[in-house]
């Protein structure tokens, strides 16, 4: 499809959907989308207050999960409830939330915040909900940062290694597409009917963006031309939640399939198949985040 938008999404009634950071940004537009095409949408939100008022917000088909992906006794829970609300049928996790550009940070369970809550607790709960979404479609939101500095499995909580934001935020979003591309290839060994897809957002105007801008600036005028930039050169949230949306809903789309913005370097623009960084398909690499993912979480997926 030339120009694919939210016209092109089918019907959603029967289907349940449950998004992470679901109270803003991208996260909310999504979970608009879908309720208004009649999917049940679980807003999953660490602040309840917030996830509140983004439930209101979307209206009828939705309702609040409290998920904080920085603790993982939290992520179990939000799980379990998930899948007793559900009945065991997910149809679409979509794995959205995340952090960025913030200062070394531990999570409750001593990982450093950007990898634990954008790798880690999202592999967490997707390992979780395998017997919920063994028949659905996973989509892992990532980023064009994933093409920065590379993934350390040796030290990828910084402990020996000098902390490094935009080092950090890059690492979490290639453990992502790696993470999206194992999951595929395990659940077809497996025999399921699970399909493993993502999509990014491009340059948009997200609160994500916005934060990290605020966190780097040093006085108000920093900000003001920062928040000046932003409205210049980003695309709408409406325009960035197209690729995941795509990615949660086209028919015929397979693991792997990843989703970007067509224009310019896929920064701007509709959503058009693209390819991840080629260390996103490497075996060894998908084998040894798997690994090293177990063991930090201590989750062990059953398929």
């Amino acid at each position: 499809m030339a120009n694919w938008s939210e016209a092109d999404i089918p019907d959603q009634t029967g289907r349940t959907a449950l998004i992470t950071g679901a109270n803003s940004g991208l996260g909310l537009r999504s979970a608009k989308v879908l309720a208004g095409m009649g999917a049940r949408v679980l807003v999953a939100a660490r602040d309840t207050e917030r996830g509140n008022r983004a439930v209101a917000e979307i209206g009828r088909n939705a309702e609040l999960v409290e998920l904080d992906l920085a603790d993982l006794s939290s992520v179990r829970k939000a799980a379990a409830q998930v899948r007793e609300r559900t009945g065991d049928k997910l149809d679409i996790l979509m794995n959205n939330a995340g952090v960025m550009g913030t200062p070394f940070t531990r999570t409750t369970d001593g990982f450093e915040l950007q990898f634990g809550v954008n790798h880690l607790g999202h592999a967490a709960l997707t390992w979780l909900l395998l017997p919920a979404i063994k028949d659905g479609r996973v989509v892992t939101v990532g980023s064009q940062a994933a093409r920065g500095w590379g993934l350390d499995l040796d030290d990828p909580n910084f402990e020996r290694r000098r902390y490094s934001i935009s080092t950090s935020y890059s690492q979490s979003k290639l453990a992502n597409l790696i993470f999206m591309v194992e999951l595929g290839r395990r659940a077809q060994a497996a025999g399921l009917n699970l399909v493993s897809t993502g999509g990014h957002p491009g340059m948009a105007a997200t609160e994500l963006v916005g934060n990290s801008m605020k966190l780097r600036a040093t006085n108000n005028v920093v900000g003001s031309v920062l928040k000046w930039g932003m409205a210049q050169f980003c695309q709408s949230v409406e325009v960035g939640a197209l690729p995941q949306l795509r990615a949660a809903t086209e028919p015929g789309v397979r693991s792997g399939d990843y989703f970007g913005p067509k224009w310019v370097m896929e920064l701007w623009g509709p959503p058009k198949k693209v390819r991840p960084r080629a260390a996103a398909f490497s075996e060894e690499l998908g084998r040894r985040l798997w690994d090293v993912t177990a063991e930090l979480t201590g989750v062990t997926p059953d398929f």
